[in-house]
């Protein structure tokens, strides 16, 4: 870039764009006296020119068409922060870049999904793209793995990557409240879309972070092959009370690694231990723990949920576009990125955590060992939790290390048997 005045272009004005777009309005100096570069807001647009926002938008910048913006106007840096995996998200990306436009984006669902294309784009055309903020908000991960981590051999990566799932499932834990009372406060809060926030509790987002660290991590392009990736709708108080009084807490936890060279990746809620690193990381906070050699284990925590913390990594990536760092998006060239071979994750075994609610009578409790029997799965712990009002019972399981494919189907048997009254609730220990 030469000393000219850097145009910018915001598109999409939820509660991160429009955050961005007010940190960008308020920091001009900050940005100049560090990079020495002066940038000008050029344009900006979203679905509403009139809709209520946190901090005022300039209308006289507005434009509603974004590619018009391409077309039209001489941007140098565009931030994309519609959201969505496809249609606009990646008609937008995708014309910048072939105008050799520099992106960023926190947009996980369209870096996971197209991200090798799109990097694929940027080195033709000598431009970057940047999505630090794409993987757990504030905390600089991505570019830890990617320039402080470079000649590290990682084989894992895991954490709490959404902060969303982890409020909800730490203060639950605080308030003694339903999933769907701390549901409610986390969207009033901001932490939760206060529409449809199936996405965060399905385990989408994380698994979409998941794959991202994974081909920065591993060198590999991203993987689309299907693998574990549950959520946390199911879990319920009585699930936190109990972890508690084994010691442990839930956590949905992120996880990649390398198994005798092939990739393993997973997205799933988690017993870790209550005195352990992970299991003391609550609210809204995410951290990522990686292994590699000779560094050995790092860790990074930070907040992961809000338009603060994201708008913090999107300033990040911008400092580094101005002054004058042009990257692989990946870390290393594209075609260099070879595609992973994927581990088959129903060879892989965990001790389990089982919830099932049964019939209050005799008898019920030795046809569940007899299932676990027939599917080689040894007990460790039964728990059993009786309620004479609605004459059940909750009976807990803690099993000895399984394999995946025996603990499937252990729980498909569980859900043919007439004496369970509920979806069993399955929870992996760590």
């Amino acid at each position: 870039m030469t000393n000219k005045k850097i145009n910018i272009a915001v598109i999409g004005l939820g509660q991160i764009g429009n955050y961005l777009l007010n940190e960008l309005n308020t920091k001009k100096n900050d940005i100049e006296l560090k990079t020495g570069r002066k940038i000008h807001i050029a344009a900006i647009s979203a679905k509403s020119k009139n809709k209520k926002r946190r901090f005022k938008i300039n209308k006289s910048i507005f434009v509603k068409n974004p590619l018009d913006i391409i077309k039209k106007k001489k941007i140098d840096i565009l931030f994309e922060a519609i959201g969505q995996s496809d249609g606009i998200s990646k008609k937008v990306v995708e014309t910048a870049l072939k105008n050799r436009i520099h992106v960023i984006t926190p947009n996980k669902a369209l870096i996971s999904k197209h991200g090798d294309y799109l990097s694929n784009l940027a080195e033709k055309n000598k431009v970057n793209l940047e999505f630090e903020a794409s993987v757990a908000g504030g905390i600089p991960i991505l570019r830890t793995i990617k320039e402080g981590l470079a000649t590290n051999k990682l084989h894992k990566v895991y954490g709490i990557l959404n902060g969303t799932c982890n409020y909800i499932l730490s203060e639950m834990e605080k308030t003694k409240d339903s999933f769907s009372s701390v549901l409610k406060k986390a969207q009033i809060l901001g932490y939760a879309e206060p529409g449809n926030p199936k996405l965060d509790l399905n385990g989408y987002d994380a698994f979409a972070k998941v794959r991202i660290l994974s081909s920065l991590a591993f060198n590999k392009r991203i993987s689309n092959k299907k693998c574990i990736m549950e959520g946390i709708e199911n879990i319920e108080y009585k699930d936190i009370e109990i972890a508690s009084q084994l010691n442990f807490r839930i956590k949905l936890l992120g996880i990649t690694e390398l198994i005798n060279g092939k990739l393993f990746e997973r997205v799933h809620p988690t017993l870790v231990k209550k005195d352990s690193y992970i299991g003391n990381v609550n609210g809204v906070m995410n951290a990522v723990i990686v292994n590699g050699h000779p560094v050995g284990e790092s860790v990074l925590q930070g907040e992961g949920a809000g338009p603060g913390a994201t708008s913090s990594a999107l300033m990040s990536d911008l400092l580094s576009i101005l002054r004058g760092n042009i990257k692989y998006p990946f870390g290393l060239p594209n075609f260099k990125r070879k595609y992973p071979i994927s581990y088959n994750d129903k060879n892989s075994s965990n001790s389990l955590y089982i919830r099932l609610e049964v019939r209050d009578k005799p008898g019920v409790l030795s046809g569940i060992t007899k299932l676990l029997a027939n599917n080689r799965i040894s007990i460790e712990r039964v728990i059993q939790i009786p309620d004479h009002k609605k004459k059940s019972a909750s009976i807990v399981i803690i099993t000895h290390k399984a394999i995946e494919s025996k603990s499937q189907k252990l729980i498909n048997s569980f859900k043919k048997n007439i004496n369970i009254l509920k979806k069993p609730v399955l929870i992996r220990l760590f």
